[in-house]
């Protein structure tokens, strides 16, 4: 098995922010810049972020990213299979894997980004974590960052701003820093799962609301995007939770 315990750290990033943020991030900073420079030096502009900020904009920048108007969900099922039956399954079958190794997921779903790579380095089934990893986790974050694209976000602006006047992360030069951290990630997971090959990918099945996410909407568009909450509700639903 290979050594994953820096998953544990690097899942911080992804929970909603406590005090200790500035400490973990600097400690995130030093253990990239000594094992994935690469991957350091993408994260820099992230970790210099929250070092410059106070502890309310840290939780702002958080809630604007994955929680109101969120530009993508930290749960991966949702992230791949949007409302499908797979969502379901995969749903279970990560809840089942979560108790059995009594990874305590707090008030998230079994799927939340954080939690699953809070799982990685305690499962014992090697075949498991590198299936998880390749075809589930690495084309979930690829999803994700591409929310972040340029074009996209300014689709996403001039609709909330129609409809609510809400700016999504205005003022912050080169646009959100989650796109670092997102990208950090997926630098280390291809470079800890290089050698792991499958011939078959997984099928990315969109979201309900494509339109509004992926620039197809035009003015008067009346598709909607769901809330985490919202759509976490329809999840514990489908599992009769």
């Amino acid at each position: 098995m290979k050594n994953l315990e820096h998953y544990t750290l690097l899942a911080e990033l992804f929970r909603y922010p406590n005090q200790d943020i500035k400490t973990t991030v600097i400690k995130i900073q030093q253990f990239l810049d000594s094992n994935y420079p690469n991957a350091g030096n993408e994260f820099n502009r992230f970790s210099e972020f929250i070092a410059d900020s106070t502890f309310p904009q840290i939780e702002e920048i958080f809630q604007k990213t994955f929680h109101i108007q969120a530009i993508c969900f930290l749960d991966l099922g949702y992230v791949i299979f949007a409302e499908d039956y797979k969502r379901g399954e995969f749903l279970v079958n990560m809840k089942s894997e979560q108790d059995k190794y009594q990874n305590d997921c707090e008030h998230e779903l079994a799927d939340n980004l954080p939690y699953v790579m809070r799982l990685l380095p305690i499962h014992k089934d090697e075949s498991f974590v590198n299936e998880l990893v390749v075809m589930i986790m690495i084309p979930a974050l690829e999803k994700m960052l591409s929310e972040f694209d340029a074009a996209k976000t300014q689709i996403r602006e001039k609709v909330l701003n129609k409809k609510q006047k809400v700016i999504i992360m205005e003022g912050i030069k080169d646009g959100n820093i989650y796109k670092n951290a997102i990208s950090s990630l997926i630098m280390i997971f291809k470079k800890d799962f290089e050698d792991v090959v499958y011939e078959k990918q997984v099928e990315i099945i969109p979201a309900y609301a494509k339109a509004f996410l992926h620039s197809d909407c035009e003015d008067g568009c009346s598709v909607s995007t769901p809330t985490p909450e919202q759509v976490k509700q329809r999840a514990m639903a489908q599992m009769g939770v």
